[in-house]
């Protein structure tokens, strides 16, 4: 996170807990690895987002996925439908219409690894949507917004993707949290999934 610093004087004063509550679009870089046949790590700076694969031989991260962008649409929806009879009816017609879409219309593909970082990863290559809702049980959303939500909603946003919260058009990165461990519900992914999405929530 970016700390305002006028010469020696710190306008955001000392560093202590308040100091750490600023919203994501406060954050100057951001990044995670994906660990399986391969360890790649995927970063932002705020220019973009490029991936590296860790090459064992010689110990280094090489790049092999340069600009990484997320398709503008896709075919896939992520969420935990374990937890459907907790969420919102609005979200259910928005799930049921993937699955059932009518009018010739295929269906889309649901997938769910139970890792954030494994589906937003999978999202940003192939495009799609990742949602991890508030529900009765949890009205704050399980994610917390400070290290979980920010930094992938971040990458997401670079890739040029969207993140929100589900709560009118708001911006994940906008929120300003009240607490380190903070909860948020979040919406990310493809541009027109995440319109899609909202379109069924602010009905």
């Amino acid at each position: 996170y970016q700390r305002r610093v006028r010469g020696r004087e710190d306008e955001d004063g000392p560093l202590n807990k308040e100091a750490c509550l600023l919203p994501g679009n406060r954050l100057v870089a951001a990044g995670y690895c994906v660990f399986g046949t391969a360890c790649m790590m995927v970063i932002s700076t705020g220019n973009g987002v490029n991936g590296f694969t860790l090459d064992p031989s010689i110990g280094e991260f090489i790049l092999t996925a340069p600009n990484m962008t997320v398709p503008k649409k896709g075919k896939i929806y992520s969420v935990n439908e374990g937890n459907a009879s907790f969420m919102d009816a609005k979200l259910i017609n928005y799930l049921e219409n993937c699955k059932y879409p009518g009018s010739g219309a295929k269906p889309r593909g649901a997938r769910y690894v139970g890792s954030m970082v494994a589906d937003v990863h999978r999202t940003i290559c192939y495009g799609g949507i990742f949602m991890y809702p508030s529900t009765t049980s949890a009205p704050n959303g399980k994610l917390r917004l400070l290290y979980e939500c920010n930094p992938m909603a971040f990458i997401m946003e670079q890739a040029g993707g969207k993140a929100v919260t589900g709560k009118g058009s708001e911006r994940v990165l906008d929120v300003v949290p009240t607490g380190l461990h903070q909860r948020s519900p979040i919406y990310l992914g493809s541009a027109d999934d995440v319109d899609e999405v909202l379109t069924y929530l602010n009905a």
